[in-house]
C-alpha cells in the first residue's frame, strides 16, 4: 500500500526517532509499504519519519543511481545492487574529505542543493530479521545512508546549508508546508488536512 509522505513542516521530521524492538507490530507489512512508497514517488530512500512514525528505520535502494554513466561499471554494479533495510542504526564513524552532492528528498520536492558530506561511514545496525551488523560503506551508498539516517535523528538536508542558501530557499519551503506544490505522488501537508 503505497503511503502518504509527510511534507516539509511536520513535527515529525524535526524529532529524534526512537529505537524498536523484535516485536514492533507488523514490521513485513511496514516494509512493504515503505518499499512501495519509495518505488512509487521514484526515491532512493525513505525513512519511517516521512511516512509519519518516529522510529529508527529506513530503507534504500540504490538501483536508479546504477544507470549514472560518469560512474564507472563497479560503481554502477554496486548501486544495482544494493537495497537494504537498517533498523536501529548508529552511525559509528564517519571519515575521508567533505564532497558535495546534489540532494533532494521526498518530503521537499523540487529543493535540490549541494550538500557536504564525509566520504565513508562506519555503521552498526539490524536488518528486517533483527540481525546485528556493523558495516562500513562508502561513495554514492554512503551518502544515501547518511541521508535517511538524518531523518531518524530529526534533521533535514536543509538543515545543513548555509544561512544564504536557506534564506532563498524559504519561501519554496513555506509553499511545500501549505501543500501549495504539484506533485506525482501522495502527500501530506502539516498546514492542511487535506491528502494528495
Amino acid at each position: 500500500m503505497i503511503l502518504p509522505i509527510v511534507a516539509y513542516g511536520d513535527p515529525v521530521l524535526k524529532k529524534k526517532a526512537k529505537d524498536i524492538t523484535l516485536d514492533y507490530p507488523k514490521l513485513d507489512t511496514l516494509l512493504e509499504n515503505m518499499f512501495e512508497t519509495m518505488y512509487g514517488a521514484y526515491g532512493v530512500g525513505l525513512a519511517a519519519p516521512q511516512i509519519g512514525l518516529p522510529i529508527r528505520l529506513f530503507l534504500v535502494d540504490t538501483a536508479p543511481f546504477a544507470e549514472d554513466e560518469d560512474l564507472t561499471a563497479e560503481e554502477q554494479n554496486q548501486l544495482k545492487d544494493f537495497k537494504k533495510v537498517f533498523i536501529n542504526a548508529k552511525i559509528l564513524e564517519e571519515e575521508g574529505d567533505e564532497w558535495a552532492f546534489t540532494e533532494g528528498c521526498l518530503s521537499i520536492p523540487d529543493v535540490r542543493e549541494d550538500v557536504f558530506r564525509k566520504p565513508q561511514i562506519t555503521l552498526e545496525y539490524f536488518d528486517e530479521n533483527f540481525k546485528k551488523h556493523t558495516q562500513k560503506f562508502d561513495g554514492l551508498i554512503a551518502r544515501v545512508i547518511q541521508h535517511e539516517y538524518d531523518h531518524i535523528e530529526g534533521v533535514l538536508f536543509t538543515d545543513k546549508l548555509s544561512s544564504l542558501k536557506k534564506r532563498l530557499i524559504k519561501g519554496k519551503l513555506n509553499n511545500i508546508s501549505k501543500g501549495k506544490i504539484n506533485i506525482d505522488y501522495r502527500m501530506r501537508f502539516p498546514d492542511q488536512k487535506k491528502k494528495r
